[in-house]
């Protein structure tokens, strides 16, 4: 038994009988590698990372490699979702290296935490190759180990002050647009060649694109791909829900785990191309997709689980996939018929002699027969579900609160706001305490401080939650975390917020380009937006203005890398607006409020508030705006600053400037 059995994190537990002295990341790790003069070899994956899962059966699990590692090495294993802030450092480390990441990553560092050398996923012979020359190496050329990581330490360390630059923001969206035509796939969607990554950031800024600049080309960029992806084996035909990614350009066949952040991007991009086009099977996809989140990753306390991954090694997709055989023993020869007039059935397979179901265009997707699919759907539970990875993280979880809360919005479905406020509820109480907001919950332990995007994510959640039934008390907990955030991350010295609050990490990362997450300080940039449209608190505008200066240098050169604050700044340039509504708070039925909602109006801010409600004395844009009587009161404000009211709605929505 290694140092990993007291752990709580499914991933290191995994690893708890290896033959490897495993050590969790900690200060007793890095004190042996200090006694013993050793480096230290740090090995980081995740429980639903299928590579991880083939490196430790052709490795980890093995006393051959074992014997090298316990001679020569402290190792560490490190569950990259618990401690994504040791993860994004060692990532930009290998990727310096290398040219390119991913998991599981293994990385080896002085023990001063300073990397040397790394890759990613190694076979058996030519890991204990690489172990023995490096073993080699750190008792021959340790001078040129210790030069080499301190330099490549100062490297890393210094891209945390951006440079600046004078770029003209009004021009870095139609900069970055064309950046993403350029890369488009104009036949299947999506961008670049496989694998494929469900690009939702850059869909939901191609949709404000268009509101603002009426592109057929944007909005088209974004159709061909949401349908794309779910025509494609991306998407669970079955059971609803979308993979992680494609291994082809075909959006054919996933890599067959699905991520809680995933499903979350995905199903809000989904419900805002409907709000804009009113195509009906975006909203169905999206639906589907909570749903399966709802079933399948909801945990009985209130948030929702991580992951599920994509098989055992050597049986991956198995869960997923089928047969001839058995599509022949399940159904009759005429259900066959129509399931084929429907989905694509190649005779030989296409995934390894077996059938990723995908349809055979977006527009079957009218014509799928449901008693056929209802009868596949129960012949697929008696298999045995992929491994599923019950951390609940905050920040994943405050993606999936966004979520629902849009397709409340959309839907007026009451199970999915309540979904929404029971994790939000669940963060709250569980997850935050005496002002620090953790990272994980597991089997009772709320561990690990949370890092910028556990902050800024919740705070996001919480005003998409304040926007469903304006609740004050979401508003004020989203401003006493952004002050948290002021308070914990902000950094000093020049533009921008540290991901990490940690004290044992090597340096404080800047996380600013977005990646399968979107960066949390574009999600900060977004959340001072929103909050001075919420509140008209200066205070939100000057912030913002000022992390704008973290950004200056990437919009510049390459804007399309930050499609989380390109959004900002379209809804800037369509002209924010906000929309107050006095007297009829919360009230769906209001005939403006309920136009702002159905429709894809991004840029604008929605507020309402009751008689005698406290926030009317608490925030600028509110004060002064009470309703006389049973009156219904319409102000429309341009960055704070108000028209008189009207009691007429379709005056209120003239106002508004808004097509209809």
């Amino acid at each position: 038994m290694n140092h990993l059995h007291l752990e709580k994190s499914p991933y290191l537990l995994q690893h708890k009988d290896n033959p490897v002295h495993w050590y969790p990341w900690g200060e007793e790790a890095f004190a042996e590698a200090q006694k013993q003069d050793k480096p230290v070899f740090l090995s980081i994956g995740y429980s639903t990372c299928y590579w991880c899962h083939v490196m430790e059966k052709d490795s980890f699990e093995l006393q051959e490699v074992a014997d090298v590692l316990n001679t020569s090495f402290i190792s560490i294993k490190v569950d990259r979702e618990e401690r994504p802030d040791i993860d994004a450092i060692y990532m930009d480390a290998v990727q310096a290296m290398t040219g390119h990441g991913g998991w599981p990553m293994s990385m080896f560092l002085t023990p001063e935490k300073k990397p040397f050398y790394g890759g990613t996923f190694f076979y058996r012979q030519h890991f204990i190759e690489i172990l023995g020359a490096l073993a080699t190496a750190w008792q021959n050329d340790r001078e040129k180990i210790e030069k080499s990581a301190s330099e490549l330490t100062a490297y890393l360390s210094s891209r945390q002050v951006p440079p600046a630059s004078s770029a003209k923001l009004t021009e870095s969206p139609t900069v970055a647009f064309k950046e993403y035509r350029e890369s488009f796939d104009s036949t299947h969607g999506g961008f670049g060649s496989a694998p494929k990554f469900p690009p939702a950031a850059q869909l939901a800024f191609l949709l404000r694109h268009y509101v603002r600049t009426k592109n057929d080309t944007s909005l088209q960029m974004v159709t061909r791909t949401l349908d794309s992806m779910f025509a494609g084996g991306i998407y669970d035909q079955i059971g609803g829900g979308f993979s992680r990614y494609s291994t082809d350009e075909k959006w054919l066949v996933p890599h067959f785990e699905k991520m809680l952040y995933d499903n979350a991007l995905l199903a809000k991009v989904y419900f805002e191309a409907f709000q804009l086009t009113k195509q009906r099977s975006y909203r169905e996809v999206a639906c589907e997709t909570l749903e399966y989140v709802l079933r399948d990753m909801s945990a009985p306390e209130g948030g929702f689980y991580a992951a599920e991954d994509a098989g055992e090694v050597d049986k991956e997709g198995e869960y997923y996939v089928w047969s001839h055989a058995e599509l022949k023993a399940l159904l009759s020869a005429e259900e066959i018929k129509s399931l084929e007039a429907v989905f694509s059935l190649p005779k030989k397979g296409n995934f390894e002699g077996n059938i990723v179901l995908s349809l055979l265009s977006p527009e079957a997707r009218s014509r799928i027969p449901q008693e056929m699919l209802q009868k596949l759907r129960n012949e697929r539970e008696k298999r045995k579900r992929p491994h599923l990875d019950d951390k609940v993280l905050t920040s994943w979880n405050a993606l999936m609160i966004s979520a629902l809360a849009k397709g409340y919005l959309v839907t007026g479905e009451k199970r999915y706001l309540q979904a929404a406020t029971n994790a939000a509820l669940f963060i709250q109480k569980t997850l935050y305490k005496d002002g620090i907001l953790y990272h994980r919950y597991l089997g009772g332990d709320a561990r690990f401080k949370g890092n910028l995007d556990d902050y800024a994510f919740f705070a996001a959640a919480l005003l998409d939650l304040y926007q469903c039934e304006f609740s004050g008390d979401w508003l004020i907990l989203a401003e006493s975390l952004m002050s948290d955030i002021e308070r914990l991350f902000l950094d000093d010295t020049s533009p921008g917020y540290f991901y990490s609050q940690s004290d044992d990490v090597l340096y404080r990362k800047k996380e600013l380009l977005d990646n399968a997450l979107p960066a949390a300080n574009g999600i900060m940039y977004q959340n001072l937006h929103r909050l001075f449209q919420f509140t008209g608190k200066i205070t939100y505008r000057k912030n913002q203005e000022l992390l704008l200066g973290a950004f200056t240098n990437i919009l510049d050169k390459y804007p399309s890398a930050v499609p989380s604050v390109l959004q900002v700044l379209e809804e800037q340039m369509i002209g924010s607006r906000q929309l107050v509504i006095s007297g009829r708070m919360g009230d769906s039925a209001d005939p403006v409020q309920a136009y702002v909602k159905e429709g894809f109006f991004p840029h604008i801010a929605l507020t309402a508030v009751g008689d005698h409600d406290p926030l009317l004395a608490g925030l600028p844009l509110l004060q002064g705006k009470e309703s006389s009587g049973a009156k219904t009161l319409y102000f429309v404000c341009h960055d704070g600053r108000c028209e008189l009211p009207t009691e007429d709605s379709e005056e209120a929505l003239e106002r508004l400037e808004i097509n209809r």
